[in-house]
């Protein structure tokens, strides 16, 4: 497909979704959620893509929200814009590929959620994170007061959104937002090696528990275990369970195929 806001393309198994209005820092308006939402439904279907990376183009990740068009909204261009960001960002999370954010610079407001939607944070040093929505009169709209909070703690994501508080890579790491740092020009290969190092892995197991671990975060212990248990017992069933003990009796790599 084509697109005008986003570059996507495949290649060794990895999805690459690029935003690329780099001239608005990468700012999200209803088209670039809309052609976003078509490519994710795109990837997760396609069975060439084992992995997806979510990055930006320029000096940006995505900087926000497109001002110049949200400033035109009523209530219901709000909640219509809302809409589509959370259906959007719940087509990634609920997707059964691991996806990655390689934040590249700036990923604030609608950029720090988009990144909370995937399942795996890596950020340039050039990166700076932050849901300043407040100084705008309104609130994060996409997710932010809610998957925040379920990755960083209450009381930390009570701060960043109150006070709008804008923090750089590091930060974001020390309080378990970013999972590693690297510099700049070393961003993309580290990333493809960690999709690599994913591809290497049971699609099905990978997919299992990405499921179990998002149902299971909101649930009482004892049903999220419960939970677990019936996943794992699942992949007993599976071609790539027998494959991948048997790789690992004989000391070889094992060659999964996804069933």
């Amino acid at each position: 497909m084509s697109y005008e806001t986003i570059k996507y393309e495949v290649k060794e198994g990895i999805g690459t979704i690029t935003i690329n209005r780099p001239d608005v820092l990468n700012a999200l308006n209803m088209q670039v959620l809309a052609e976003m939402l078509a490519t994710i439904v795109t990837a997760a279907s396609d069975a060439e893509v084992k992995v997806l990376v979510i990055t930006g183009a320029g000096r940006s990740f995505i900087a926000g929200a497109d001002i110049a068009q949200m400033g035109e909204f009523g209530t219901q261009d709000g909640l219509q814009f809302g809409d589509l960001g959370h259906a959007m960002l719940m087509a990634l999370e609920t997707m059964d590929k691991p996806v990655i954010a390689a934040v590249n610079g700036f990923a604030l407001g609608g950029g720090t959620e988009v990144s909370l939607g995937c399942d795996f944070i890596y950020a340039s040093t050039r990166a700076r994170f932050g849901q300043p929505e407040v100084s705008l009169g309104i609130i994060p709209g996409f997710g932010g007061t809610q998957r925040l909070a379920r990755t960083v703690g209450m009381n930390k994501a009570r701060e960043l959104v109150y006070t709008g508080a804008i923090i750089d890579a590091q930060e974001a790491r020390r309080i378990g937002l970013v999972a590693e740092v690297f510099e700049p020009d070393e961003l993309m290969d580290k990333v493809r090696e960690k999709a690599n190092l994913l591809m290497s892995n049971g699609p099905l197991a990978i997919a299992a528990a990405k499921r179990v671990m998002n149902k299971g975060v909101d649930l009482p212990l004892d049903s999220a275990l419960e939970l677990e248990k019936q996943a794992f017992s699942a992949l007993f069933g599976t071609e790539d369970q027998t494959e991948g003990m048997a790789a690992f009796v004989a000391k070889r790599k094992a060659v999964f195929t996804r069933k």
